[in-house]
């Protein structure tokens, strides 16, 4: 993929959803000539979603690698807790209900994330392999003998979520149930997913209300029958004598489910469309897995790059790439720029395997709120790719990708694939 600089600098509206359905050598070519003429620019703010919340002030635009590593590492100048999700002000209780802890600041951050770590450990982690290993040999053997499917709602969307909501103890019965009320939280401004886009509000409200019920229902039934489920060890997992309230573990859920199902399945998805458009470098994968995964895994996620932005504010008068700010101002950390910056990285705008060190911000900028689920998401990647190699190793993307419509999910929501019926089996 080549950028194509087809807007001038004064062009380039980020705030203007048309820009964000434009093809993505388009979109890659303005911000490359933002990264190179004005890498924090200002920009009004687009319509909030939410009614009775009005456009804030503006917000910069932050798209150079190395002003995002600082805004990162420094929480105590540039905050979460006013919204990290979202470019508009929204009520606390409703950023808190949304995105728990990315929404916060410590010491509300630092207590929260203390407790949920307890169900993320290395041990824990470690001991999750097999059941990785498994749920990526069902999902794809669910396709195998057919020759042909949609890769995302079929592959790499199933996955993920499959293997969260089992982490959970949610019910295979449920397991549609979640993905299609997070579906309809990350993909709000898209109609596929909100038909009524007058009414987003109450549609997103109601989707995160009805999650948030099927948590305290578990919630309780946890507290009474342990079990050796994720939501049972969070449940009970205690810092310094304090638990997870009821409000705080739906919110922990929500968050759970929507980060830990999009990004995974993104980052697979853009990463096997870069292998069959790239496919010398599917054969260097291919030809040493364990050799090339370590360096392909993240290759993948800075390629992809599935979540666009995070925002901060200002706490205090500062200064960032040459730009002085007042407290108060908003900063939206563009990720998807950050990862290809030229002066990163050599020539980032190919796929390369092999490229080390890949220092990307896929998982976030680094400091407290770098992505919880990082090296769940990696696992899960290298799995899944290790697996579809062994049973399905001519797969080929067989149509052009259908994108989600948004500015925060550098998403896919449908994209064709042919194979030779019975994959590997039948060779």
């Amino acid at each position: 993929m080549q950028p194509q600089s087809v807007l001038k600098v004064d062009e380039i509206d980020l705030s203007d959803l048309d820009f964000w359905v434009r093809p993505e050598e388009e979109r890659e070519g303005a911000f490359q000539t933002l990264r190179r003429e004005r890498p924090m620019s200002f920009y009004a703010e687009p319509e909030m979603e939410v009614e009775g919340f009005p456009p804030g002030p503006g917000y910069w635009a932050v798209t150079r690698h190395a002003d995002i590593l600082e805004a990162s590492r420094n929480p105590q100048i540039f905050c979460s807790g006013k919204g990290a999700t979202g470019i508009g002000d929204l009520p606390e209780e409703f950023l808190q209900f949304f995105g728990s802890f990315i929404n916060m600041d410590d010491p509300d951050h630092m207590r929260l994330r203390k407790i949920v770590n307890s169900g993320f450990t290395p041990r824990m982690l470690a001991g999750m392999e097999e059941h990785v290993t498994g749920t990526a040999i069902d999902v794809i053997e669910s396709v195998i003998d057919r020759g042909e499917c949609d890769f995302v709602t079929e592959l790499s969307a199933v996955f993920p979520i499959r293997i969260i909501c089992d982490m959970m103890g949610i019910p295979r019965s449920q397991h549609e149930f979640v993905f299609e009320r997070t579906n309809t939280i990350l993909g709000a401004g898209d109609p596929d997913y909100i038909k009524d886009q007058a009414n987003i509000a109450a549609v997103l409200l109601g989707a995160g209300m009805e999650l948030s019920e099927l948590m305290k229902e578990m919630r309780r039934d946890r507290l009474a029958n342990p079990t050796d489920d994720l939501t049972s060890t969070l449940v009970h997992a205690e810092i310094d004598g304090e638990r997870l309230t009821e409000s705080e573990m739906a919110s922990f859920f929500i968050l759970l489910v929507a980060a830990g199902n999009e990004t995974t399945r993104n980052a697979i998805s853009h990463g096997m469309k870069a292998l069959c458009d790239y496919p010398e470098q599917r054969e260097i994968w291919q030809a040493d897995f364990e050799g090339v995964s370590r360096s392909a895994v993240e290759e993948i996620v800075r390629w992809g790059s599935p979540v666009i932005f995070m925002r901060r504010t200002t706490t205090q008068a500062c200064e960032l790439g040459g730009q002085k700010l007042d407290e108060n101002e908003k900063l939206i950390l563009f990720y998807n720029s950050g990862n290809r910056d030229e002066d990163v990285w050599d020539n980032p705008f190919d796929f390369d395997l092999r490229r080390w060190p890949n220092e990307h911000v896929g998982f976030g900028g680094p400091g407290p709120h770098f992505c919880l689920g990082a090296n769940l998401a990696r696992r899960e990647i290298k799995v899944f790719f290790r697996e579809l190699f062994a049973r399905i190793p001519d797969l080929e993307i067989s149509g052009p990708p259908e994108r989600l419509a948004s500015n925060f999910i550098h998403g896919i929501k449908r994209m064709p694939c042919t194979f030779t019926p019975g994959g590997a089996r039948a060779s």
